[in-house]
């Protein structure tokens, strides 16, 4: 399974594809986003990850992921944002938009490749299980979700913090919990990121269907049941 570098900086570029390849992993290398939405399309099959630049000439790494995630075959790919822009809303938009990581330039390599390993050990490779909640069905090995006779198809973010509340079936998880889980990093309290990936979970999950499975608990968190876990009496 091969790394794919999005990086159009030529030192930057070089020294990544270089540096990952000693740490014993298969990397490809793309100057430019439109070449590098290209290989990732040609190459999806084998495609483990994407570290993406932000700053890319004619097509941006917000574009790049946008097409990546609208692409069934790569929409369930790991996307780790590497770049010099290093501004909360920067940060939030590339979450937003569907990246499972966002690492800022200037970075330590032994920190990018440990985030790396943990995208990678996210995959199926280690788990063979099934849940199941109700008419919902997630194959955890093939990364597959159904409702009853539909199949819902999400992006890897989606898929994490599905997986995350169903493991978790019942119990109440916080904002912070979640994003230490699903995005492995922290988020300032007055950001959104949680709110709107839950919002886009639910629009898949629970809008066409009668049993809503994913519920919120106001100032504590979300949790995914088959009714919502009562608030219990003010002594």
């Amino acid at each position: 399974m091969t790394i794919l570098i999005i990086e159009d900086e030529p030192k930057t570029g070089d020294y990544l594809m270089r540096g990952l390849a000693e740490s014993g992993f298969p990397v490809r290398l793309a100057r430019t986003g439109r070449e590098g939405l290209a290989m990732a399309k040609e190459g999806a099959a084998d495609l483990a990850l994407v570290v993406l630049d932000v700053m890319l000439p004619g097509m941006d790494g917000w574009q790049v992921l946008a097409a990546l995630r609208a692409d069934q075959a790569t929409e369930q790919v790991p996307v780790l944002f590497l770049t010099a822009r290093d501004e909360v809303q920067d940060r939030v938009r590339g979450l937003e938009l569907g990246a499972d990581d966002y690492l800022v330039k200037p970075f330590a390599f032994v920190e990018l490749v440990a985030r790396i390993r943990t995208l990678l050990r996210r995959g199926p490779a280690r788990e063979d299980d099934l849940i199941r909640i109700g008419d919902l069905e997630i194959d955890v090995l093939r990364r597959r979700v159904r409702r009853g006779a539909t199949t819902i198809v999400l992006t890897s973010q989606e898929f994490a913090l599905l997986h995350l509340l169903a493991q978790r079936q019942g119990q109440v998880l916080s904002r912070s919990i979640i994003a230490s889980q699903v995005w492995d990093m922290n988020f300032d309290s007055d950001s959104n990121v949680i709110e709107v990936a839950v919002r886009r979970l639910r629009r898949k999950l629970d809008d066409p269907f009668p049993v809503k499975l994913i519920h919120t608990r106001r100032g504590m968190g979300y949790v995914c049941d088959l009714a919502p876990v009562p608030v219990p009496d003010a002594p």
